[in-house]
């Protein structure tokens, strides 16, 4: 089952659960899908999805900084539980320590040894994390190794 079937799935789960909150998430989600399908006229493949899926959450994890910051705890509080349920979608997360491992691993394969090979380590790198890791958070180890 792709990522679009399972979203449509749960869709359907909710609404028999009348579970309001998930559900209307789950909407917005395949809204996301829904539109850039109709832009590029095709169906998308699960990396694609993930990449919208990724983006939401990033999105929301940006709003809940600005909201905290506000001291919006009732906004805070509904932006977690949408983090939550978006994030059962994505695949498990990378930790730091592998981070890390990965991005001294492919320093280490490039010969990348001054930030002017950023760009190629970055870019190198984005396949290996994409959709397991933040890309802020790659970014911010590839600056540390590379000073």
């Amino acid at each position: 089952m792709n990522l679009s079937e399972r979203l449509t799935d749960d869709m359907k789960q909710a609404m028999k659960n009348q579970d309001k909150f998930k559900l209307a998430v789950i909407r917005m989600m395949r809204a996301s899908v829904k539109n850039l399908e109709i832009d590029l006229k095709r169906p998308l493949d699960d990396s694609e999805v993930l990449d919208i899926l990724s983006r939401e959450i990033k999105q929301r994890k940006d709003s809940l900084q600005e909201f905290k910051k506000a001291g919006r705890d009732d906004l805070v509080a509904d932006l977690a539980v949408e983090i939550e349920i978006i994030s059962q979608y994505l695949p498990e997360q990378l930790t730091e320590e592998e981070i890390q491992e990965i991005v001294t691993q492919t320093i280490h394969e490039l010969g990348a040894s001054s930030k002017a090979d950023m760009g190629k380590v970055m870019s190198a790198l984005m396949p290996k994390t994409k959709g397991r890791a933040d890309g802020k958070l790659v970014n911010q180890f590839v600056q540390q190794l590379l000073k």
